[in-house]
């Protein structure tokens, strides 16, 4: 396996720049971004505290031991995965990167096919995810709100549906508007973010435990297995394992964002690998440290969920943080302050996943994949950002919340597309890689050589698991009010999707298109 090249490179032009002109496409964006820069809004999108709305649930389905373990297994697999396209990328630094990379990497019979696949999966994936984090941290702060004001029991103020949902927008109103200044201000903000989720995580994870002394012994929080059928509906073990190891899949993804950012990235085809790998390693980490914190200070596991207790049952990880600080200082102001760190850490989460949503819809309609494709793919003349593709980012991921106000289970539905869209289009590239011909591959400075059949069949394998666990119901019996309906939607939007592909697309779509002329044989 070989890594990184020493090979020398020309200075008047970066190797990333030249590797994007070979491929056919011209420098549009500025390409001012650094390493540390790129890696700062990749880390940002995956975010060390992404999994507390769903935590409480986990814990529930299997007990901790599923939840603690569970977090291990899916960073094992995650990396195939990230190995995998951190070479792809390598090879393919452009802004369109996943539909980009399944285009060239399933040939000129298949390209066009899987290049729209994928980037409609993306698409969907990421301004979904969008939506995942507005409503996270519109939780967050329901919850700041109420332990500031009091609590459940002491007059505190619990945001209704429709206060919510205005969190839910004023949030990705916010995101947008930051977004349409130059990539520097995000880039800034995100460097923010890296030190506001490691230092702030840092405090969490290591002053929480502190405080709700004594703790659960280590026997409940590695070994303890506990299902909750009375609560969820799920006798079968296997099935609640499957469901408890959600919280896991949900969080360790969205490493991609490096990719989409690689035609504003010095160096590229270098940086952008590197910047994949290095957040997968973090976020595994702290994610993993986090989730024994919260789960070695719980003081009485059954009081988590009563609907009476402070936080009214609605979010674990908040009720757990003010049991530990209200039992030993009598307040809740800790916790507040607590909350805060974690409903920050959504918020440059958001900013980060629209920066990349947006550049995924400038780079498909710039290769002419969505109607009205002039008006998305236009440059802002003065920031050099596509500001149009912002706004139509911004205002599907406001329509995603509107169910908010009627149903309970949007969230779930919105994680579980976000997570199939998003992780699914990563299945298309690394498929095409592991069944192309290696003469038709040219490598970049990351290749995996004769490791890359192995890495590619276990990544695309365990995608496959990821998406499938993710359409399955979460509670028993099911009813409107618990109802997974992502199956329903995802199905009604691919179906539109192919349908358009058949009847039409396929007509005129080929894929990514050249706006420089080169040769074929690259």
């Amino acid at each position: 396996m070989q890594v990184f090249s020493t090979e020398s490179v020309g200075v008047k032009m970066d190797t990333g720049e030249k590797r994007l002109n070979e491929l056919g496409y011209k420098q549009e964006l500025r390409r001012e971004m650094t390493l540390f820069k790129t890696m700062a809004i990749t880390f940002s999108s995956m975010a060390v505290f992404t999994g507390t709305p769903l935590y409480g649930a986990t814990l529930r389905y299997a007990g901790p031991a599923s939840l603690i373990w569970g977090w291990v297994v899916v960073t094992f697999f995650t990396w195939f995965v990230g190995i995998a396209m951190a070479e792809i990328c390598s090879s393919f630094p452009t802004t369109g990167s996943l539909y980009f990379w399944a285009a060239h990497l399933a040939g000129h019979r298949w390209g066009p096919f899987a290049s729209w696949c994928c980037a409609w999966l993306e698409t969907i994936g990421l301004i979904s995810g969008m939506g995942a984090q507005a409503f996270s941290g519109s939780q967050a702060l329901q919850f700041i709100i109420l332990l500031a004001t009091g609590n459940n029991k002491g007059g505190g103020y619990l945001a209704s549906k429709g206060v919510f949902l205005g969190m839910y927008i004023g949030l990705i109103i916010i995101w947008a508007v930051l977004n349409t200044f130059a990539l520097q201000l995000i880039a800034f903000l995100s460097i923010i973010s890296v030190w506001w989720q490691v230092i702030g995580g840092l405090v969490v994870i290591i002053m929480l435990p502190l405080v709700a002394r004594p703790t659960q012994p280590a026997s409940y929080v590695f070994t303890h297995f506990e299902t909750a059928p009375e609560s969820t509906g799920v006798s079968s073990k296997p099935y609640a394992v499957i469901l408890s190891v959600l919280l896991s899949n949900y969080c360790l993804y969205g490493y991609d964002t490096a990719a989409h950012l690689t035609e504003e990235t010095k160096g590229a085809d270098r940086t952008g690998p590197i910047a994949i790998l290095s957040s997968i390693g973090i976020i595994s980490f702290f994610g993993w440290a986090y989730n024994l914190a919260l789960t070695f200070s719980i003081q009485d596991p059954n009081y988590l969920y009563d609907p009476n207790n402070e936080t009214g049952g609605g979010l674990v990880p908040a009720q757990i943080i003010y049991d530990a600080f209200h039992r030993r200082y009598q307040n809740a102001t800790g916790a507040v302050v607590f909350m805060c760190i974690i409903w920050g850490s959504f918020f440059f989460c958001g900013l980060s996943v629209t920066a990349s949503a947006a550049r995924v819809v400038y780079a498909l309609s710039r290769d002419k994949g969505i109607p009205f494709s002039p008006i998305w793919r236009k440059i802002h003349p003065k920031y050099k950002v596509p500001r149009n593709a912002v706004w139509l980012c911004a205002i599907i991921s406001m329509l995603l919340g509107l169910p908010i106000l009627k149903l309970d289970v949007i969230f779930t539905a919105i994680i579980s597309i976000s997570t199939i869209g998003w992780v699914g289009g990563y299945a298309v590239p690394i498929f095409a890689r592991l069944v192309m011909d290696e003469k038709n591959f040219k490598p970049g400075p990351f290749y995996l050589g004769r490791a890359r059949r192995p890495v590619c069949l276990v990544a695309f394998l365990w995608i496959c698991y990821t998406c499938s666990a993710f359409l399955l119901p979460t509670l028993y019996p099911i009813t409107w009010n618990n109802f997974n309906y992502a199956p329903v939607a995802l199905g009604l939007v691919l179906s539109l999707v192919m349908l358009w592909w058949v009847l039409d697309a396929r007509k005129w779509f080929k894929g990514p298109v050249r706006n420089i002329d080169v040769n074929d044989d690259i």
